[in-house]
């Protein structure tokens, strides 16, 4: 026993008015809800709640527990799949917690094990000689195909039968062992791990020595482990899109109605768009009626503007859909930076229209006033912010800045009135009816939809007026929600089509 014996833990990214309106939804806060929806949800203020595809049945508690597995590895490889900074970190167990007093113990009791062996007159390694074998394991897993000659130096020095031989005739030389399992080490390890093997070298107690070379080695594991993860994701993608369909699937079958909430929410979003069409297509005085052809949907549309509709949901009143609820916090996620950067962008542009033409070219002092807009509003997911309050102290800062710049580039400076119209106009933002507001979040979503309608490619779109000065942000979250989206349509998109088919036929 050892403390490779350790686990790990995996830790764990132009809409009219009137459609902004309409993106409202819903969610449960958990990967247990995927398995446990099967009862009906309140009812959309859109529509009626729709009847069960089939009754709800019981389920025993067998069931229950291989779904909750058959969800939890699904929920891992999504995470590999579209989770591009995941890692494995080693397990840290909370100092007071029973686990680790446990642990503790018979770890100790281990060691304080092997120390009497090793004091012994003549001394006995039967525990020792163990350690050796699980360290020879250890070092040859870390071992790529062609490391041949590391193979065999490994396989010649750590042979077990050897070392037991010397160990019966009094000749083992546990320091020799340990000097080239370090040197091994040393050969094998990341980069970051060159600090702590070094520390090994110094480290002259055979025990305590031992005891931190599997403490080296378990990061080493998680090392690889990271390693591996990161080479295979390319090659696991569609292998994790088959596994997650074919999970849902199983899902599906044991709780027939785990579309329902999927179903809702692709017909609202074909409704909304369907209305927006008919309106766009109504003639103007004296024109002619719109054609019939300007009022078809196509499935890929109404999916696209189905996932706008997630970065507006309402996620306290109603059920997330079933296909997404894995990425819950994600979505939710997006939503927050995105009302941020609304808020950020309606700030900066009613302050750059209020000042002189040349403020807003010069780029420095651009970007000095997004960051200090950024940090006055970094905490506004907490439930203690208050975004009035915020605005009210972005205003002043606002003001003073724009002030200052005005004076060294030689510009009439702000008078009091001018102040306060600024501060009014900054504070107004805080209304979601605020018209600057309403216009930097429908072009928000005028881009994300662009950008999704585009398949990914490269390079972006152009940025809606009135963007620029938060287009890198924009950027990096659009990358974020794309893909996501793309992800999960390689894996749902059949039972999205089959439910569309018949939508929008019905149409």
């Amino acid at each position: 026993m050892s403390e490779n014996l350790d686990q790990s833990n995996i830790n764990e990214a132009g809409k009219s008015n009137d459609s902004e309106q309409d993106l409202g939804g819903a969610v449960e806060g958990s990967d247990e809800a995927l398995e446990k929806r099967i009862k009906p949800g309140s009812p959309s203020p859109q529509r009626v709640q729709r009847p069960h595809s089939s009754p709800p049945r019981f389920v025993t508690v067998e069931e229950l527990l291989e779904t909750a597995k058959g969800v939890t590895n699904m929920a891992l490889a999504h995470e590999i799949a579209v989770n591009g900074e995941f890692r494995i970190k080693p397990v840290e167990l909370p100092e007071d917690s029973l686990e680790k007093r446990v642990k503790d113990i018979v770890h100790k009791a281990f060691w304080d094990c092997l120390s009497t062996q090793l004091s012994e007159d003549p001394p006995t390694y039967d525990h020792a000689i163990k350690l050796v074998g699980e360290i020879k394991q250890t070092l040859l897993s870390f071992l790529l195909p062609g490391h041949t000659r590391l193979r065999n130096q490994i396989t010649e020095v750590l042979d077990l039968d050897l070392i037991k031989q010397e160990a019966e005739n009094g000749a083992l030389d546990i320091s020799k062992l340990a000097e080239f399992i370090i040197g091994m080490m040393g050969t094998l390890c990341a980069p970051a791990r060159d600090e702590e093997v070094k520390k090994l070298k110094d480290i002259k107690e055979i025990v305590p020595l031992f005891r931190a070379i599997f403490s080296v080695l378990d990061l080493m594991k998680v090392d690889m482990a990271n390693f591996a993860v990161t080479s295979i994701r390319p090659h696991l993608m569609q292998q994790s899109v088959e596994y997650e369909r074919k999970k849902f699937q199983e899902l599906l079958e044991k709780q027939p109605n785990s579309l329902d909430f999927v179903t809702q929410w692709l017909e609202e979003a074909s409704d909304d768009l369907m209305n927006q069409k008919y309106k766009n297509s109504l003639p103007a005085a004296g024109g002619a009626a719109g054609s019939g052809d300007a009022t078809m949907l196509s499935p890929v549309a109404v999916q696209n503007y189905a996932y706008l509709k997630l970065l507006k949901w309402d996620h306290l009143q109603r059920p997330f859909p079933e296909t997404v609820l894995m990425d819950q916090s994600r979505f939710q996620e997006l939503q927050l930076q995105l009302e941020q950067l609304t808020i950020l962008g309606a700030v900066l542009l009613v302050t750059f229209n209020m000042a002189a033409p040349g403020i807003s070219s010069q780029a420095d002092f651009a970007e000095k006033l997004k960051m200090i807009v950024k940090i006055l509003l970094t905490d506004m997911h907490l439930p203690s912010f208050h975004l009035k309050d915020a605005l009210t102290t972005i205003g002043e800062k606002v003001c003073v800045e724009v002030s200052s710049c005005l004076s060294l580039c030689g510009f009439t400076p702000f008078t009091t009135d001018q102040e306060t119209v600024l501060k009014g106009q900054i504070q107004a933002v805080a209304s979601p009816e605020d018209p600057i507001r309403r216009i930097m979040d429908s072009r928000i979503l005028t881009f994300l939809e662009t950008y999704l309608a585009s398949g990914h490619q490269k390079p972006f779109p152009t940025v809606p007026g009135g963007l620029g000065p938060i287009q890198k942000e924009l950027e990096e979250v659009a990358i974020k929600f794309v893909r996501l989206v793309n992800y999960n349509k390689m894996v749902f998109s059949p039972y999205y089509d089959a439910i569309l088919s018949k939508s929008l036929v019905r149409s």
